[in-house]
C-alpha cells in the first residue's frame, strides 16, 4: 500500500539521501509474523542495499500474542547484526512495573500479561490469591533471562530521522517534541490522534489498532492488531517515498 500522489505532492516529509528505514508496527508476542517480516526486510536488502539501512521497531513487543518470549528473542539478536532502534511500548512499561509490584499482576492480565507468562514456562491460575501473585512474578523473575531484563529497561521513547519522529503511541499536540513526556509518547490516543496539528515532524506510530495503515498528513498509524489479525505492518521509507505492506 502506497501514499496517495496528492499526500506525496503536499507534504513530503524526507529522510537523508543514502538511508532507508523499515519500520515495524505493535508485534504482541507473534514471533512468527516477525520472523517473516525481518526475512523480507532481508530480502530487500539482498536486492538493493543502501548506504544506511535503520529498524525501528515501534514498541509492544510482549503480551497479548503467544510468544513474546520468543519475539525479545529475535529482536535481540537481530540488534546484535543490524542497525536497530527498539522504542518501548506502554506493554513494555507495564511488565517492568509488575516486576517491582505483583499486586499489580490482577491488572496486567487485562493487558494480555498471562500470556507473556505462559511464553516463560509460568502457568498462573485464572484468579490467583494475593500469596500466588508473588510467587507468579519471582517465577517470573528467575526465568527472565538477564538480557531480556537488560533490553527492556534500555528502551528509549523515541526515534528522528530526518522529518520523521518514531513513536510507539504519539505525541500531545501543541507541546515541542524535544519537551514530550513518556506518559504521552506511550499512552495517549485521542487528542493524539484528532490533531491535524504538524508537530514539527511526520509521526510514525503504533499504539492504537487500525484494520490498515492510517495514513494522515501530519502522521501514519502502522498498528494493525496483529496479535488479533495475522497483519503485522512494515512501513519502508526512504527519500520521501513511504510504502507499507
Amino acid at each position: 500500500m502506497g501514499l496517495s500522489s496528492r499526500f506525496r505532492k503536499k507534504t513530503k516529509p524526507r529522510l537523508p539521501d543514502g538511508i532507508r528505514v523499515y519500520a515495524i508496527g505493535d508485534v504482541h508476542g507473534r514471533a512468527d509474523l516477525l520472523q517473516s517480516l525481518l526475512t523480507v526486510i532481508d530480502a530487500d536488502l539482498a536486492r538493493s542495499a543502501p548506504e544506511r539501512a535503520i529498524q525501528v521497531f515501534l514498541g509492544d513487543y510482549v503480551d497479548r500474542g503467544p510468544d513474546s518470549r520468543a519475539v525479545l528473542d529475535l529482536l535481540i539478536a537481530r540488534s546484535k547484526s543490524h542497525e536497530t532502534v527498539c522504542l518501548k511500548g506502554n506493554h513494555e512499561i507495564f511488565l517492568l512495573e509488575v516486576l517491582k509490584d505483583p499486586v499489580r499482576l490482577q491488572e496486567w492480565r487485562h493487558y494480555g500479561g498471562l500470556l507473556t507468562l505462559v511464553s516463560y514456562g509460568i502457568t498462573p491460575t485464572m484468579n490467583p490469591t494475593a500469596e500466588q501473585q508473588v510467587e507468579l512474578i519471582e517465577g517470573l523473575k528467575r526465568a527472565l533471562p538477564p538480557e531480556h531484563l537488560a533490553f527492556l529497561q534500555q528502551l528509549p521513547s523515541s526515534f528522528t530521522c530526518g522529518d520523521f519522529f518514531f513513536v510507539h503511541a504519539g505525541v500531545k499536540p501543541g507541546v515541542p517534541l524535544e519537551r514530550q513526556k513518556d506518559e504521552d509518547l506511550l499512552w495517549i490516543r485521542e487528542e493524539f490522534l484528532a490533531s491535524e496539528e504538524r508537530f514539527g515532524k511526520y509521526i510514525v506510530h503504533g499504539h492504537t489498532p487500525v484494520s490498515v495503515p492510517d495514513i494522515r498528513p501530519n502522521r501514519i498509524n502502522i498498528d494493525t492488531g496483529a496479535y488479533a489479525t495475522g497483519n503485522l505492518t512494515l512501513l519502508t521509507i526512504q527519500g520521501d517515498s513511504l510504502m507499507a505492506i
